[in-house]
């Protein structure tokens, strides 16, 4: 027959507890057990676990089989490395001595890390206390500082509201001077126009005296102007 070593569940909804048994494979898991090992109670923080240590030793030397969880809380316990050791010894590989030294070192490690994970909680839990406190008096200051002004209301006059001042207008934005234009180019003065050359008079020639006939002079040459000179050629 085949013995496996697993959990019975008992005690309430969301508060389950558990027995930890050794029984025929084939029985219904809260069936019939062959024998009772220990305890394991999961709601507790840390889990707390009760075994018969030499008992379930045994079972698990003759080759009783294990579930998940029981073979975790078996690791737990350290029944499992103890197992470890006593096939060592049996090879020859360690003495009797030497396997309980090891076991020793290896109890006195796993108790100081579970007291390590006890105090961390413990610390917690009183942080968490002193902070629920802290927050219950915080209310209730709260709510007595709520009644008294509902007892006691203060009335307050409004202050008037303080006029805005007005803002000021921003200042005209000075006109930029008209560019003075520019003087017009003085126009260059005409030269002066060239005073026509004078024409040379002809010059009259002389007719031979031997030719013209002498006029004669008459009373009123004096007082006629004097006969134009030369006269054409014919």
């Amino acid at each position: 027959m085949a013995t496996k070593i697993r959990l019975q569940r008992h005690g309430k909804k969301g508060k389950a507890f558990f027995h930890l048994v050794a029984a025929d494979s084939r029985a219904k898991r809260d069936g019939k057990f062959i024998e009772k090992l220990g305890t394991y109670n999961p709601v507790s923080n840390p889990a707390t676990i009760d075994i018969d240590f030499d008992r379930t030793l045994y079972w698990v030397g003759v080759g009783a089989e294990m579930t998940d969880t029981a073979r975790a809380i078996l690791s737990y316990k350290g029944i499992l490395y103890k197992n470890h050791l006593l096939k060592g010894v049996a090879k020859g590989a360690l003495t009797h001595e030497e396997a309980d030294k090891k076991f020793g070192l290896w109890l006195l490690e796993k108790e100081n890390k579970i007291q390590a994970k006890k105090d961390g909680l413990s610390k917690a839990t009183d942080h968490e206390k002193a902070s629920r406190l802290k927050a219950e008096m915080e209310a209730n200051a709260a709510k007595a500082a709520a009644l008294e002004a509902k007892l006691n209301p203060v009335i307050e006059e409004e202050a008037p509201a303080a006029e805005e001042a007005p803002v000021a207008e921003e200042a005209p934005v000075a006109e930029e001077a008209p560019v003075a234009e520019e003087a017009p180019v003085a126009e260059e003065a005409p030269a002066a126009e060239e005073a026509p050359v004078a024409e040379e008079a002809p010059v009259v020639e002389e007719s031979p005296a031997a030719d013209a006939p002498v006029a004669e002079e008459s009373p009123a040459a004096e007082d006629a102007p004097a006969a134009e000179e030369g006269s054409a050629e014919e």
